[in-house]
């Protein structure tokens, strides 16, 4: 394959992946491969030449937001204050993509069994991003003299910020005008205070 078709290809994909992200998170609805081509103006064929089905669009897709995530680790893993604001903010400054991704990642986890390659890429690069994260984490537990373990942590944080999402995201949180900002720095502030 030469390199001009080769790199064709990727940057195929990586368009039909950014159309495919943008109309999941901005329709907050799941992908009509009709509208998703389109959208990047393609033959609905041309993108099953490119991936094999809806889910293993789906399923890049969280592995790109899963490595955004580890380069937030990366970037910020010598300051936990700094890293947990970020991680936050990432999710909840766009929160429809956090709750919609989470929900596809349930959907296809249980559903779909020929992309084992795929859910073990997203898992690995999910794993790096903890990995990056431990000692800093187990370091600051202990300055603040927390009982919960590194892993539970994780788990407090994850619950917090998806709940947030979920808060901000509401029609009652809308309807009552809260301050989006002010509600995530409050949630930032007592995840990083634990």
């Amino acid at each position: 394959m030469s390199l001009v078709r080769n790199q064709k290809i990727i940057l195929n994909k990586q368009k039909i992946l950014e159309s495919a992200e943008r109309l999941l998170i901005d329709n907050c609805q799941n992908i009509v491969i009709d509208d998703l081509a389109k959208e990047v103006d393609m033959a609905k064929g041309t993108i099953y030449k490119y991936f094999k089905s809806k889910n293993q669009i789906y399923l890049e897709i969280l592995i790109q937001n899963e490595k955004r995530l580890l380069d937030i680790s990366i970037n910020y893993n010598k300051d936990i204050k700094t890293f947990l604001s970020n991680f936050m903010l990432y999710h909840l400054n766009n929160s429809n993509r956090t709750i919609k991704l989470h929900t596809i990642e349930e959907q296809i986890t249980s559903e779909e069994r020929k992309l084992n390659p795929l859910f073990n890429e997203l898992y690995s690069i999910r794993e790096k991003r903890i990995v990056e994260m431990k000692d800093i984490t187990a370091e600051h537990l202990k300055r603040v003299g927390s009982v919960f373990s590194v892993r539970d942590y994780f788990s407090y944080i994850w619950s917090i910020t998806y709940g947030v999402a979920l808060l901000i995201s509401s029609n009652s949180c809308k309807q009552a005008g809260l301050d989006k900002e002010k509600l995530i720095n409050f949630y930032i502030d007592q995840v990083i205070n634990i």
